[in-house]
């Protein structure tokens, strides 16, 4: 069997995982705004959140960096414009996840200053980030 099936397989499967988080997160910020600082609702949120970025969203990331540049290296030489359009979105999307990393830190100390109407919005920035890089990939347009 061809070695980038298996990385590409891998790849597909951590983005996967790596955008499960990105667009539950952001909910689970909205439900903890709603729920108060000091609450038992919001201790609750803060494991969920905390897990959700240390077990699953930040592993999947670097699965999906790695795997990423191998493929890109290996099948592409790092060459097509729409390649590099993914990369750039792929950029984007990791500063939103360090973005969403610093806001668990402020919830778990309980220094949460956005509105839950913020958090719904930006519940919305992984998914257009997602459709940019599934349209480059598949369509390559340039």
């Amino acid at each position: 069997m061809d070695f980038d099936l298996w990385i590409q397989a891998l790849h597909v499967l951590a983005i996967i995982s790596w955008m499960a988080g990105m667009l539950y997160l952001p909910r689970l910020f909205v439900y903890h705004t709603e729920a108060g600082a000091g609450t038992p609702q919001a201790e609750t949120f803060k494991v969920m959140e905390r897990r959700l970025l240390k077990a699953i969203m930040t592993p999947a990331m670097i699965v999906s960096w790695i795997a990423g540049l191998w493929l890109a290296y290996s099948s592409f030489g790092f060459q097509g414009g729409w390649l590099h359009g993914k990369i750039l979105a792929v950029v984007l999307l990791s500063g939103f996840h360090g973005y969403l990393a610093a806001s668990v830190k402020k919830f778990a100390a309980d220094a949460n200053t956005r509105t839950s109407r913020h958090w719904r919005i930006m519940n919305e920035v992984p998914t257009v980030l997602l459709v940019i890089i599934v349209v480059l990939v598949i369509v390559k347009p340039f």
